[in-house]
């Protein structure tokens, strides 16, 4: 079976780099006091940095590491972000698999932000990330809940269609990415965690020419634009055809375009 593996771009996730920091830090205000000295703080998804840094402001004597299956990311963030920390801490990142990656120490935090959508099965890795947390430490993460939305359907529609389907018809994920609010918090509960879990709506207001585009090319987007490359000619192809239905399902306004986007959040913090 060949490679699925998306490439990522950094500087293209990074050019809606306020918008997508935003359900990181609403993430992190429900996350307790940490009591380790210092605390070991694992960031898994951790893409190019920009948001890992964030935890080194919250917790400035932190041990931290973002850890990232993306060479691209990975390179990004080390050039950008690693060493000693203002606050006595250090911040490194290293490359690691989410569907495989078990801690090899306690953790007093593990964090994942808008990561464990690309990693099938991901619930079943809870239990071994809150058995490698210390007493008292936390698990939290936030994933896209908008498989549902006009962005996602119209790609897998068209990726699905009579002519991209031998190509595309199987590299985009489905609605089953994410679970519900409700079964994430039966999940955590179930492994001993007293957990907060909700769900939040942003509309991004996007400015530019064709935004929604341009936003699905950092993210959700990333496995067509992988499997395409291959052949430019055929990737602007279907970039026409996905860019003009984007137009209609998200009209822009005298502002710019009106982007909604529901995220759920998860914060469990493990037993003391």
């Amino acid at each position: 079976m060949p490679d699925r593996t998306p490439t990522w771009d950094p500087a293209q996730y990074l050019r809606h780099a306020g918008h997508r920091a935003r359900p990181f830090t609403d993430l992190l205000a429900r996350v307790p006091d940490l009591t380790g000295d210092p605390p070991r703080i694992a960031d898994l998804g951790c893409g190019p940095g920009n948001v890992t840094v964030l935890l080194t402001e919250r917790w400035p004597a932190a041990l931290v590491t973002g850890y990232d299956n993306s060479p691209e990311m990975l390179d990004k963030a080390v050039v950008d972000h690693a060493g000693r920390t203002p606050g006595g801490g250090r911040l490194e990142f290293a490359h690691a698999d989410a569907r495989t990656w078990t801690p090899a120490e306690p953790h007093d935090l593990i964090v994942s932000n808008a990561t464990l959508q690309w990693v099938p099965g991901h619930a079943d890795r809870f239990a071994d990330w809150v058995a490698a947390l210390r007493p008292g430490g936390t698990f939290a993460f936030q994933v896209p809940g908008n498989f549902s939305a006009p962005s996602h359907r119209l790609m897998r529609a068209l990726a699905g269609s009579a002519r991209w389907r031998d190509r595309l018809g199987d590299v985009l994920r489905h609605e089953d990415a994410v679970l519900t609010p409700g079964a994430y918090l039966e999940r955590l509960t179930a492994l001993g965690c007293t957990a907060d879990v909700w769900e939040t709506t942003y509309v991004h207001l996007l400015p530019g020419e064709d935004p929604v585009l341009d936003w699905v090319k950092g993210t959700g987007l990333r496995p067509v634009l992988t499997a395409l490359a291959d052949d430019p000619g055929v990737r602007e192809d279907f970039l026409a055809e996905y860019r003009a239905a984007l137009r209609a399902a998200y009209p822009a306004g005298p502002h710019g375009t009106p982007f909604p986007f529901r995220r759920v959040f998860a914060v469990a913090r493990k037993e003391a």
